[in-house]
């Protein structure tokens, strides 16, 4: 019963996980595409939030809950699909902490320039582009996450 606890709530962290992240990427990116300063700081100051609250604590669970489980079925984090996925999460993982800066960096922007009644700055769409390259990366890391734990395939460890 004890797997099946710790398997259910794994899963349910990972797609508290991913679709925080999807959501959050859209609602930001959608209400930038607006140029709108007032829509952008109110959009921002809640993606922020949702990073905060759903995306900290799952990054943190994620991990936890799957060393916990593999010790439960008596895998080897060498396991080659286990081993690809801990080295496709540290990238995702290395990816947000930046990507939280930028966020809390665009919201301070879309905040000041609605304050100031004025249009987003040039050095917004700059944070944007970095935002949204650093999400394509931590999107396919967790994308092939999800077929290794699906697939469980043969593939070798390095």
């Amino acid at each position: 019963m004890e797997i099946i606890i710790v398997k259910t709530l794994h899963i349910l962290s990972s797609t508290l996980l991913f679709g925080t992240g999807i959501g959050t990427a859209f609602y930001l990116l959608v209400s930038s595409w607006s140029r709108d300063a007032h829509v952008v700081a109110n959009v921002a100051r809640y993606v922020v939030i949702a990073d905060w609250i759903f995306t900290a604590t799952t990054i943190v669970f994620q991990p936890l809950s799957g060393i916990y489980l593999a010790r439960l079925m008596g895998l080897s984090l060498l396991t080659p699909w286990l081993y690809w996925s801990i080295v496709l999460y540290l990238i995702a993982a290395l990816c947000w902490l930046p990507v939280v800066w930028l966020q809390i960096r665009l919201r301070d922007i879309a905040i000041e320039a609605a304050a100031r009644g004025v249009e987003l700055p040039p050095g917004y769409a700059a944070h944007l582009g970095c935002w949204a390259a650093l999400g394509f990366p931590a999107l396919f890391s967790f994308l092939a996450i999800f077929y290794l734990m699906v697939a469980k395939p043969a593939i070798q460890v390095p």
